[in-house]
């Protein structure tokens, strides 16, 4: 399994969990870049780091992708490997490709960038995308639910989050995501509203803003733009890795451009408002439409549909029951590994 990008340290982590309870030998490698060493340090998973992030130009991003694939396929190559898993990793594609290792891709979001030449033995999604996805010429299967319906059984809440921060119990937290500004998808539209957000909180009594960059870059931009809001600590940037889940459970809201974390804040059932400004995905308006999830598209929009309620994580319920998504993928892994076949798609 190859994890390039921080949300799929938690999404991965029960899927490899799961199979080595059923005897399965799972080699793990990972990209050094945004918090994955971090968050595989906190998550206790062992990993083979291979390559880095090259940065947000397209000619870099694509010359950086080639020599991860080439890197991915010199530490793996000696490696007697069935079946390669992957979220979205295009350097795994790759090096599946070079090595002739089938292999499933796992996605969620069906506008990010193809590479050319080359596809995955299988693709794997959530039901929403699957029903209307093409597949293009790849057979696809599908899970149901969402992708952080995988981790979420495992959620436990640690109601010591804002003591732990230094945040008073009484102060209104609002969780903050910026965009994924090195992102081939995105759009510039969304700093204007992440500007927007941050200035209206600030100037709001007795709220916090708990605001988490995606990459030190990033941190140092915010940190010259609003350093007043930062001394004062109404801008909160944490100095380590927390559990996500827990800062989105004990946050009364989230404002986020990226897709993981609204997800899984709409998952939890605390309040959250997008700033993406890429094309919607289907999860994303399968969301919206359901009242889980408000796409913030104007700054008018930051003005007047956010809502500065405060919710108490103690009086809300969680579900604990186990997951149908994870259950899905690892049987349709499973079904692949043993019978070179798909397994029936049992969430179809």
């Amino acid at each position: 399994m190859d994890l390039d990008n921080s949300p799929h340290v938690p999404f991965f982590r029960p899927i490899i969990d799961e199979l080595r309870k059923r005897n399965y030998e799972v080699l793990v490698t990972a990209r050094d870049a945004y918090q994955v060493r971090e968050l595989l340090e906190f998550y206790g998973v062992d990993a083979k780091l291979i390559g880095r992030h090259y940065g947000k130009h397209k000619v870099l991003k694509g010359i950086g992708t080639c020599l991860r694939a080439l890197a991915v396929t010199s530490g793996v190559r000696k490696e007697k490997i069935d079946l390669a898993i992957t979220h979205g990793s295009r350097a795994c594609v790759i090096a599946c490709a070079l090595l002739g290792i089938p292999d499933i891709l796992l996605f969620d979001y069906e506008f990010t960038a193809k590479i050319p030449g080359v596809k995955p033995t299988w693709l794997m999604a959530p039901g929403v995308i699957a029903d209307r996805h093409p597949g293009n010429g790849t057979q696809i299967i599908n899970y149901p639910g969402i992708k952080e319906d995988v981790y979420l059984s495992r959620f436990r809440p640690d109601y010591g989050v804002k003591t732990r921060l230094g945040i008073p119990p009484d102060d209104l937290l609002v969780m903050v995501r910026p965009p994924a500004t090195e992102a081939h998808y995105h759009n510039p539209e969304s700093e204007g509203l992440l500007t927007e957000t941050i200035n209206r909180f600030v100037r709001t009594p007795g709220a916090r803003i708990l605001l988490l960059p995606r990459n030190k870059r990033q941190e140092a931009d915010l940190r010259s733009a609003w350093p007043d809001a930062i001394a004062r600590r109404q801008i909160l940037i944490p100095d380590h890795v927390e559990d996500g889940l827990n800062l989105i459970w004990n946050s009364d809201l989230v404002v986020s451009g990226g897709g993981t974390m609204n997800r899984e804040a709409a998952a939890l059932g605390v309040p959250v408002y997008s700033i993406f400004r890429g094309k919607i995905g289907a999860v994303d308006a399968y969301l919206a439409e359901q009242g889980r999830l408000v796409l913030l598209e104007t700054v008018e929009d930051v003005k007047t549909k956010i809502k500065t309620v405060r919710r108490d994580p103690h009086k809300q319920r969680l579900n604990e029951e186990n997951s149908p998504a994870l259950d899905t993928i690892v049987q349709n892994i499973i079904s692949i590994v043993e019978f070179n076949t798909v397994a029936p798609e049992i969430g179809s």
